[in-house]
């Protein structure tokens, strides 16, 4: 009898956003290549649902609807998943009676930032995993007591690959955490095998959901935080840099720094409309640039961003802001770190000087360090050693 896992996360409220779709397809996807089973819970609670001018509709009627059907049929999870889409009931997909059956046969669930709640659900499955894929927020609201997202589990999974390690200031909030990197399916993302249309691209959100946190005297703040650190480097380098920023337009300061330094900015929403878009942009640049959340670096959590790895995996290197990355991944061939605007300097320049290299290499690190039939049974293994 083939093995099965429950995933649940947040898709249907974010469509358009063909990056944060990949988040889960990677995971539904690369489970599915191992021959398992696999189903896809979502919700969209009341209220969520808009039509294509962002004007509240009916879920029948909303983009959150059709974005999310299609995406799962597209990627042959047609059968595969369950959105429910109020407190009376209603879903698309698999029943609620079939999602109890299922969620009792599965091996385990894997429960994307504790986003399942409903507890007939979560009672229904033998082994609850929280997986933690936006680390220190989720351990440092638990440690000041403003939330909880962390109890009913059995298990605890995170991308901060250092939370164990000494020089990590992320709360282990008394768990025992299972330090994993995320996966790609590499068949969804090959190597590109066209010159790049773009130079440096980044893709992202200026603040995110997320307000800034003060931690044991100290505060970590967002990706706006950090890119401002490094908004000189157009200008310091004979490449062109873009960024598909969602940045709200009262920002008009950083806005028009930017533009100043010069940055050419595209809308995300154009740019990263599904997953395929996406897909085309990334693999039409020349490399990355990635400023992350200041929470990320300063505490030395080790988090690598799943877009990078998909840049990685189509031959277009990286050069990433460093979050204790040293002893984690080879750091000076397809992958560069940086700390200071000096670094984000010296490393675009060696990207352009021998883009070649640097491109076999990105594929390479892709290939060793995240590919999806190495990566998740590693989690599995570590999943078996606790049982």
């Amino acid at each position: 009898m083939a093995k099965a896992v429950t995933l649940a996360g947040s898709l249907a409220q974010r469509p358009g956003r063909g990056g944060h779709t990949w988040v889960f397809l990677q995971y539904l996807l690369g489970f599915r290549k191992l021959g398992w089973n696999v189903l896809f819970l979502d919700r969209l609670d009341e209220g969520m649902c808009v039509d294509g001018t962002g004007r509240p509709v009916p879920p029948d009627r909303s983009r959150n609807v059709a974005y999310f059907v299609s995406v799962m049929d597209a990627f042959g999870l047609d059968g595969a998943y369950s959105l429910a889409l109020d407190g009376n009931g209603r879903r698309i997909g698999r029943s609620r009676e079939a999602v109890l059956e299922d969620c009792s046969s599965a091996d385990f669930l894997l429960n994307v930032m504790g986003y399942v709640t409903d507890e007939e659900i979560l009672a229904a499955v033998r082994r609850r995993v929280f997986l933690d894929t936006d680390p220190g927020f989720g351990q440092m609201w638990e440690d000041l007591g403003l939330a909880d997202l962390l109890s009913g589990h059995d298990d605890f999974v995170t991308i901060a690959e250092n939370i164990h390690e000494p020089g990590c200031a992320i709360p282990d909030c008394g768990r025992n955490w299972i330090a994993w990197r995320q996966p790609i399916v590499l068949d969804e993302w090959p190597a590109a095998t066209t010159p790049p249309q773009r130079g440096f691209t980044s893709i992202g959100s200026w603040r995110g959901p997320y307000a800034p946190i003060e931690h044991q005297g100290r505060t970590y703040g967002l990706r706006v935080h950090e890119f401002r650190k490094f908004m000189e480097l157009p200008r310091r380098v004979e490449e062109p840099f873009e960024v598909a920023l969602d940045i709200h337009a009262a920002e008009t300061a950083d806005l028009e720094r930017l533009r100043e330094e010069g940055w050419k900015l595209v809308d995300p929403a154009v740019v990263a409309r599904d997953p395929w878009a996406y897909r085309a942009y990334i693999q039409g640049s020349r490399a990355e640039f990635m400023a992350t959340k200041g929470i990320y670096v300063h505490t030395g959590s080790g988090w690598f961003s799943e877009r990078s790895i998909c840049y990685l995996a189509s031959g277009r290197p990286v050069l990433a802001q460093d979050t204790h990355l040293g002893d984690l991944y080879p750091i000076g061939e397809g992958l560069l770190a940086f700390s200071t605007l000096e670094d984000a300097v010296e490393g675009a320049r060696a990207i352009s000087a021998d883009y070649g290299r640097h491109s076999r290499a990105a594929r390479q690190i892709a290939e060793a360090h995240f590919a999806s039939e190495k990566v998740i049974p590693r989690l599995l293994e570590s999943l078996e050693a606790r049982s």
